[in-house]
C-alpha cells in the first residue's frame, strides 16, 4: 500500500514527531496553527492537504486514528467532501471509562459532531472484540474490523545482536541474559502514569500482599500530575521502600527493562488493547492485566493472570503470581512469547489491515476479521 501521513506539527511543549522513513512513507506536517484556528478554516485546510496527498492516486481512502480532537473532525469532513472511503481507529477513546473522563465535554462533542463523524465511516477498527462490543453499545452499526495492534518480536540474548531465539529455548536461556544479581525479584509497570492505568489500585494491592523479596519498578511519563498522587498513596500505605520510579523510558531501552523483569503488571481500568502486555510477553515475561483490558488470552494460554478491576482482585492475582517459582514463571513466559509470535506480530496485523482496505475499495472479499 502507498501510505501518506497528514498530521500537525508538535506543540511547542511537545517532542518532535517521530517520522517514518521517507522512502517508505511520505509525511505532510501542517503548521501547528491548525490546532488553534477556527474549525471551519481547519477543516478546509485538512481537506486541501488530504486532497493534495491523494491527488492522482487510484483507489484512495482515509484511515484516521483517534476521536474527539478537532483534527479528527476535520478528517471526517474531508472524507465526506472528497467522497473517499473512511476507516476510523478510535484507539480506546470510546470505552466506558474514557467516555466518563471529562464526560461533559465529550457529551457536547458527541452531539455536535463526533457521533455523526463515526457513523460516516464505512468501517471502524477495533483492536479487540471487547472494543467492538463497546462500539455497538454506542449505537454504531457499521462493519467493524477486529485487528490487534502489531508487536515487535525482540531478539533475545545478552546483546541481542543478529540472532533470535524460539520460545521453547527461552526458559533455559533466560538465566544467561538475565542473571539475578540478588534474591530480589522485579514487578514491572511500564505505561503512562495516568488515573486510567490503575496505579492507585496497584499500591493498595501491594500493601495488602506485602511480599518479601520483591520490588516494583514504575516506568512511564507523568500525565496531569498523577505521579504525585501515586507517591502520596505509597507514603500513606508505608511501602516507599518497595517502589522505584525510573521516569519515561526511551523505546530502545524499554526492551532491557522488560527482560530484566520477573513479572509484568497493567492494572488498568480501561484499555482497548494494552500493547505493553504483548511486549512483555514477547520478552518471555508473564503478565497480570485486569479485566479492564481485553487480555483473556493470559488465562486461555496460561501465560498470566486476568483479575477483575480493583485492589482486592489484583492482590489475589499478585499473591498467586509471586508464590510461583522462578521456573514456573519462566514457563509461563515461554507460552506468552509463543502466543505473541503466532497472533500479534506486525506482519499478521498488516496483512489483515490490507485485506480490509482492499475490501473497502471493492477489490477483495469480506475479510474474516470484519464483523
Amino acid at each position: 500500500m502507498e501510505v501518506e501521513i497528514v498530521t500537525c506539527e508538535s506543540d511547542q511543549n511537545q517532542k518532535s514527531p517521530l517520522l517514518p522513513q521517507g522512502d517508505l512513507v511520505r509525511t505532510h506536517l501542517l503548521p501547528r496553527s491548525c490546532r488553534t484556528v477556527q474549525w471551519l478554516a481547519q477543516r478546509n485546510g485538512f481537506t486541501r492537504a488530504l486532497g493534495a496527498a491523494s491527488y492522482g492516486v487510484k483507489d484512495s481512502m482515509f484511515h484516521d486514528n483517534g476521536v474527539w480532537l478537532p483534527t479528527n473532525h476535520a478528517v471526517a469532513f474531508a472524507a465526506r467532501r472528497l467522497k473517499y472511503p473512511l476507516i476510523i481507529s478510535p484507539r480506546g477513546m470510546l470505552t466506558p471509562w474514557s467516555m466518563r473522563f471529562h464526560g461533559f465535554k465529550k457529551l457536547v462533542a458527541w452531539f455536535l459532531y463526533q457521533k455523526r463523524d463515526l457513523r460516516a465511516a464505512q468501517v471502524l477498527h477495533a483492536t479487540s472484540r471487547q472494543e467492538a462490543e463497546e462500539f455497538r453499545a454506542l449505537g454504531l452499526t457499521q462493519p467493524v474490523a477486529i485487528i490487534p495492534n502489531g508487536v515487535c518480536i525482540p531478539l533475545i540474548g545478552p546483546d541481542r545482536s543478529g540472532f533470535s531465539i524460539s520460545a521453547f529455548q527461552l526458559s533455559a536461556f533466560k538465566d544467561v541474559f538475565r542473571p539475578p544479581s540478588s534474591t530480589l525479584r522485579t514487578l514491572l509497570f511500564l505505561s503512562r502514569i495516568h488515573p486510567k492505568k490503575g496505579l492507585l489500585d496497584l499500591v493498595e494491592a501491594w500493601s495488602l500482599v506485602q511480599p518479601k523479596g520483591w520490588h516494583v519498578i514504575i516506568a512511564g511519563g507523568d500525565e496531569g500530575g498523577h505521579l504525585e498522587e501515586v507517591k502520596v498513596e505509597i507514603r500513606k500505605q508505608k511501602v516507599e521502600s518497595d517502589f522505584e520510579f525510573v521516569g519515561e523510558v526511551a523505546d530502545e531501552d524499554k526492551w532491557d527493562l522488560y527482560q530484566s523483569a520477573d513479572l509484568f503488571v497493567l492494572p488498568s481500568h480501561s484499555e482497548n488493547f494494552g500493547i505493553v502486555v504483548a511486549e512483555a510477553l514477547a520478552c518471555g515475561v508473564p503478565a497480570i492485566a485486569t479485566q479492564g483490558t481485553p487480555w483473556e488470552d493470559l488465562v486461555t494460554h496460561r501465560c498470566g493472570w486476568w483479575p477483575a478491576v480493583g485492589p482486592a482482585p489484583l492482590a489475589g492475582a499478585l499473591r498467586e503470581a509471586l508464590a510461583r517459582s522462578d521456573e514456573e514463571r519462566r514457563a509461563m513466559g515461554c507460552r506468552g512469547r509463543q502466543l505473541v509470535e503466532a497472533k500479534y506480530s506486525w506482519p499478521a496485523a498488516a496483512a489483515q489491515m490490507i485485506s480490509v482496505y482492499h475490501w473497502m475499495l471493492g477489490h477483495g472479499p469480506k475479510p474474516e476479521c470484519v464483523v
